[in-house]
């Protein structure tokens, strides 16, 4: 795996690509093309025998710059990196950094694949793959990208986190793990997917070295006579547990509540019960609109008298409208 760096400063696992697989790849590749330049040599042939020897050499020179080197170049920019031949063999070319191509990639690794592949018949190629670290060619020093394999076997693609000691379970319910950044948590994840197959002393001093973060971040010491991988366990069993709790859980806070706070925070009246608590309209009961008022209570207007004595001026449920009828 290479341990590429993003911007972010996120290592990302990501297998190179090597030489028998570029090799197929690129032969796919130059199959295609070589036919459809065939067969634009063959059209151009019957459409250029009236013309002279320099227009007919001439129109050659472009038609192989534009099949055998602008073409690859146009399909790798609209493909973010995947021609016909990668995509046949789980392959894509990135940036450095792990990123999408852009067309100056694309055109760098284009103009120097005609050096190295088109007029070397591949032997530049080749032998700068099999020295490279990577397996790159001159064309990805050259442009900074790196062609990566994207369909990985299964067992490479599963991050299978080991679950924690049974009498763990629930050990570190008390633990503040608020301060504990998420690059710690990566390195703690990798290292328990990757713990049976690091040497027992090397995984031994990584995990101590890990743990020993983790009670600096926590705040908490470990518990005495817990093996360094299994505090690690049951510290990201109990992050898991934690989320899990708070994305599924039932009983969670409802939106109401969490509007209610926002509002109450920002100095606004909200009226237990009304359109903007989101626990119930007033009159629902005890299911709706007992939740705690933010804020002082809002004085109803007081209801106007129907001078005429007959209810004109009472809404439904003989209630008053504070609406006067004309004479």
């Amino acid at each position: 795996m290479s341990g590429l760096v993003t911007g972010d400063a996120v290592v990302l696992g990501l297998e190179p690509a090597r030489l028998p697989s570029r090799a197929l790849a690129l032969l796919v590749d130059l199959v295609v093309v070589g036919a459809a330049y065939v067969l634009l040599m063959i059209g151009l042939a019957f459409a250029t025998a009236s013309l002279d020897e320099a227009a007919v050499t001439a129109l050659s020179i472009a038609a192989f710059l534009l099949v055998l080197v602008g073409a690859p170049i146009a399909v790798e920019t609209l493909t973010h990196g995947r021609s016909l031949g990668k995509l046949v063999c789980g392959l894509r070319v990135v940036r450095d950094d792990g990123g999408p191509i852009r067309f100056r990639h694309a055109l760098v690794r284009g103009a120097m694949g005609a050096v190295e592949i088109l007029m070397t018949f591949g032997v530049i190629a080749c032998v700068a793959s099999l020295v490279s670290e990577r397996g790159r060619r001159l064309g990805d020093v050259f442009a900074g990208t790196l062609v990566v394999r994207e369909r990985l076997p299964a067992a490479a693609r599963t991050a299978f986190v080991p679950p924690p000691p049974p009498w763990l379970v629930g050990r570190f319910s008390g633990l503040d793990l608020s301060a504990v950044p998420e690059g710690l948590w990566l390195e703690v994840r990798q290292y328990l997917t990757r713990e049976r197959e690091l040497d027992p002393v090397v995984g031994r001093r990584l995990a101590e070295r890990l743990a020993d973060e983790m009670v600096a971040r926590t705040g908490a010491p470990a518990p005495p006579g817990v093996p360094a991988g299994a505090y690690l366990a049951g510290v990201v069993a109990e992050r898991r547990a934690r989320d899990a709790r708070r994305a599924f859980a039932p009983g969670g806070e409802p939106v109401g509540a969490a509007v209610t706070e926002a509002a109450g925070a920002a100095g606004a009246t909200i009226v237990p019960g009304g359109p903007e608590d989101g626990r119930g309209r007033e009159g629902d009961g005890p299911q709706g609109g007992t939740g705690v008022p933010v804020g002082p209570p809002v004085p109803k207007a007081a209801p106007v008298a129907d001078p005429a004595g007959d209810g004109a001026g009472a809404g439904p449920a003989g209630r008053a409208t504070g609406f006067a009828p004309p004479a």
